[in-house]
């Protein structure tokens, strides 16, 4: 695939090549329809050298934690309103579960930073689950260790993947569908 895309691109090339000698005058005229707002763009803004980039993991994520609080691991992570992270509070919008310990007890906000995982499939605990929850049903938080099939005032963080026995499952997390960015 990769060579017949060269190919094509070579004839491509050389097509406008072609072009550019026989009719000097039609590719200047449709490099000048942009000067006077109403082309295309010739131009382009490539590269002259390397650009070193800051890649992001897809389903992880660093936020700043409250200050004189510690965040567990596993604990679901809960942003408190003013763009710090916390142990979730009912209510709070979910980025994710915690990856290690954010230990913030004796700093300020913003001191450290929580590390979370805000998207993919996690073993819960649900009160209320049985083994009719085979509909995906949705997953809600009332605080950083307590999930239900309760909305209330709760935070969604995802939908049951997979009942494993009463009161266990696989939930399917992902905190940008919960926060209503991204479509279940």
């Amino acid at each position: 695939m990769k060579k017949s895309f060269l190919i094509v691109a070579g004839i491509a090339l050389v097509a406008l090549a072609c072009l550019a000698i026989a009719m000097p005058d039609a590719v200047s005229h449709l490099a000048s329809l942009n000067h006077h707002g109403t082309g295309v763009s010739m131009a382009m803004a490539t590269l002259a050298a390397n650009q070193l980039r800051d890649y992001q993991l897809g389903d992880k994520e660093e936020y700043p934690v409250v200050a004189a609080d510690i965040i567990y691991q596993g604990a679901a992570v809960g942003e408190n309103g003013s763009g710090y992270s916390r142990p979730l509070v009912a209510g709070d919008p979910f980025q994710g579960f915690a990856e290690a310990i954010a230990d913030n007890s004796a700093g300020a906000a913003g001191a450290i930073n929580v590390n979370v995982r805000k998207k993919g499939n996690i073993v819960l605990p649900i009160s209320g689950l049985a083994i009719t929850a085979n509909d995906r049903p949705l997953v809600y938080a009332s605080d950083d260790n307590t999930f239900t099939l309760t909305a209330t005032s709760n935070s969604l963080i995802g939908t049951v993947s997979r009942w494993i026995s009463t009161g266990l499952a696989v939930v399917e997390f992902d905190a940008g569908f919960a926060a209503g960015v991204l479509a279940p």
